[in-house]
């Protein structure tokens, strides 16, 4: 009965009756320029899966399945920057293939960069038909990933029906017309660009509640142009217009997050821009986060470009080994180098890895943006038994001497003089960056202390049973403690700071993990929440100029950095994904608690 009062209802908006023009809104229509020999996978709504397209002479076109094997799913999924494949798709009829079949017969070692670098008949030599089109799976996730492409369900419907929803699934009495139009990378027989058009029938009265669709008295249709990339999402985002309920996953939420935007579905947009935290780490190529901050960038989106600086900058470790290292822009890495949460081994680490992406790119920047990347180095954090080899070893030292032979001139003067010394000097800036420690993890600055939980897969280094020694008087005597106390605890020695002048001062540390306020208390710690890590020094050789800032780092896994904080006093309290405050989450909350050390010059 409430689904014909809802049917009933609607067709009495409809019976407006409303006829005249259409309307035209560009959206979405970044489209980067294909170059020769480019691969892209189409017919998905995963952006993991889809039939192989390769463009050749101004026209996209499909590839034959014959012969094909995991070697050359391999090198499509590697040339589409993802983990590896997982499989070959044959005989699957992927929707609205291009005229051309560009590729046929095959043959890959597996090895090679692109697709076009394996054997083959040549373009356009084929006795294939489209039913014999290949499609490739591949992987998103390897050894070092973290999570599935999961769906994230938004409802913001409170009691609207989804038997709206299904009146839009049916298309009964839609008088409104969207059609999508895609730039197809190809080329018109008059030179003009090919475009892609797919028609979606809505409802007019249900998308006139959103003034961007333009839905006045005379408006019967629109045309939205739209990447091909967004464009299988568009349905679902008019049909959220009908429940206000959508499912978001990895593959979708930039594109859903850009469509909110133009058409200012405000609540929608703000969900899908807090959904990014979660969705950020699934990528385990990189890849996305890259595009995330590009996007972010583009928009002026200033809360996700820090969200993905932020997470790049504690994972800038496994940035470098991923595949989107070489390809990562100018301006996101002297983002990244600007910071001192950056976590990473130690600073000559830092100066390997920006050499090496510089040499990679060395045709595309100029001298000039090279060298401007190599001064966010901070030369005097570089230890001091490295700075003798810099010259010997760097592929950039005879390009950029001058760079180098002042951050190694200010290097040798920071581990050979007093601080109080170099403060009388007045080309010297202690509040310059390059003389504070980034977040270290290398001996012997940092350790890890594991949570003891049962059935954990992580090891514990020492483990110590603490009783209740007090114990209390009962009625009927002395009563010992029933339960004990597993507190996970390692000690370790650092340095007084980093600088060669107090590589003989040393500090002796002890690092405790409290699952449990009770095991606080049991320690004679008050701690206002738990779990909790304590850091203290049990043995301090003073000095009035220096004070640590330590960290306490959050593994998810073994796989990626999910939080990173300091301490309160000598504690510091860990969040969990229940209580919403993780900066990333980590599944079932496994994680690896790991203290560094920041011994800083005040």
């Amino acid at each position: 009965m409430q689904a014909l009062r809802n049917l009933h209802t609607l067709w009495l908006l409809l019976l407006l009756g409303l006829s005249g023009r259409a309307f035209k809104l560009d959206i979405l229509k970044v489209n980067s320029e294909p170059r020769e020999g480019d691969l892209r996978l189409s017919g998905s709504e995963s952006a993991s899966e889809g039939r192989v397209e390769v463009y050749h002479d101004g026209k996209w076109g499909t590839v034959c399945d014959d012969g094909w094997d995991l070697s050359e799913a391999q090198v499509v999924c590697r040339q589409l920057n993802f983990p590896g494949a997982k499989s070959v798709v044959v005989g699957k009829q992927y929707p609205q293939a291009p005229e051309r079949i560009w590729l046929d017969d095959i043959s890959c070692q597996g090895t090679e960069s692109q697709l076009v670098s394996c054997g083959f008949k040549g373009w356009g030599k084929t006795d294939c038909s489209h039913k014999e089109d290949v499609g490739v799976i591949c992987e998103t996730d390897n050894n070092n990933s973290t999570i599935s492409n999961s769906t994230y369900s938004l409802d913001h419907s409170i009691s609207l029906s989804e038997d709206l929803g299904r009146i839009f699934d049916s298309g009964t009495g839609c008088d409104f017309l969207i059609t999508l139009q895609s730039l197809t990378g190809n080329k018109e027989a008059d030179g003009s660009p090919e475009k892609m058009k797919t028609i979606i029938c809505a409802h007019k009265m249900i998308l006139s509640l959103f003034p961007n669709f333009n839905t006045s008295s005379d408006m019967t249709s629109i045309t939205v142009d739209i990447s091909m990339q967004c464009q299988p999402y568009f349905t679902s985002f008019v049909r959220y217009f009908y429940t206000h309920k959508i499912d978001v996953t990895f593959s979708s939420a930039l594109c859903l997050h850009q469509m909110a935007s133009k058409f200012k579905v405000k609540y929608l947009m703000e969900d899908i821009g807090r959904l990014f935290s979660k969705i950020i780490p699934e990528d385990a190529s990189y890849v996305s986060q890259g595009s995330l901050y590009q996007y972010a960038v583009e928009t002026g989106d200033l809360v996700l470009e820090e969200n993905c600086i932020q997470f790049l900058a504690w994972n800038y470790r496994n940035l470098t080994n991923s595949q989107a290292w070489t390809n990562l822009p100018s301006k996101l890495l002297q983002a990244l180098l600007t910071r001192s949460d950056l976590v990473v081994p130690d600073e000559y680490f830092v100066l390997q890895t920006v050499e090496s992406w510089i040499t990679k790119n060395s045709n595309s920047i100029s001298l000039e943006t090279q060298a401007k990347l190599l001064s966010f180095i901070r030369f005097p954090m570089i230890p001091a038994e490295r700075l003798y080899d810099i010259e010997s070893s760097s592929p950039l030292y005879k390009t950029h001497v001058n760079v180098y032979r002042d951050g190694v001139l200010k290097a040798y003067q920071f581990n050979v003089l007093l601080f109080s010394n170099l403060l009388s000097n007045p080309k010297f800036n202690k509040e310059n960056d390059e003389y504070k420690p980034r977040t270290y993890t290398a001996a012997p600055w940092s350790t890890n202390v594991y949570s003891p939980v049962k059935n954990s897969p992580y090891p514990v280094q020492r483990q110590y049973q603490r009783y209740n020694q007090r114990g209390s008087y009962g009625r009927y005597g002395y009563n010992q403690p029933t339960q004990p106390s597993f507190t996970a605890t390692k000690s370790f020695v650092t340095p007084l700071h980093n600088s060669l002048l107090f590589q003989g001062n040393t500090t002796s540390w002890e690092a405790d993990l409290f699952s449990t306020q009770q095991q606080c208390s049991w320690r004679g710690v008050a701690c206002e929440s738990a779990p909790a890590v304590r850091l203290r020094q049990s043995y301090y050789s003073p000095n009035s100029q220096i004070l640590f800032r330590n960290r306490l780092l959050l593994m998810c896994q073994d796989k990626y950095v999910c939080q990173v904080q300091g301490f309160k006093g000598d504690l510091a309290y860990i969040s969990t994904n229940d209580s919403q405050a993780l900066a990333y989450p980590c599944p079932n909350n496994r994680y690896t608690y790991m203290v560094v050390v920041r011994p800083e010059y005040i």
